[in-house]
């Protein structure tokens, strides 16, 4: 599998990484399974090669290897001004349907009669 490194600590050789499968993130630690011992440096941005290794509910990277340094730099930047949605005063939230004992009401449109009707009683001058 593919990913980009969110985010690194150099000083403990952890990372965080976006994968190409857009599941949930992984996590990269230097004693992880299959580490070759020797230091990676990673730095947010980095593309890696790895294997994917899901263990309870977290993901961890095995065998990475850096595919191109300083790839993407600003993807971490990029998805928090993403996320970082809030709804303006004007957006109005969307109404709780109506419903008969947790049981939703189902409301009919008007069938063509009922709306050709319609028509001519608005097109009336009173």
């Amino acid at each position: 599998m593919f990913g980009i490194v969110l985010w690194s600590a150099a000083d403990d050789d952890t990372a965080v990484i976006w994968c190409e499968d857009h599941g949930d993130l992984a996590f990269f630690r230097s004693e992880s399974k299959g580490s070759s011992g020797e230091r990676l440096n990673l730095d947010a941005g980095d593309l890696l090669q790895f294997e994917l290794n899901e263990c309870g509910d977290m993901r961890l990277v095995e065998n990475p290897r850096v595919v191109a340094e300083d790839h993407y730099p600003t993807l971490a930047y990029r998805l928090r001004e993403a996320g970082d949605f809030r709804p303006t005063a004007s957006r109005k939230a969307h109404p709780t349907p109506p419903s008969d004992g947790g049981r939703p009401i189902v409301v009919p449109f008007p069938g063509k009669a009922q709306r050709d009707a319609k028509k001519r009683q608005g097109s009336r001058i009173v």
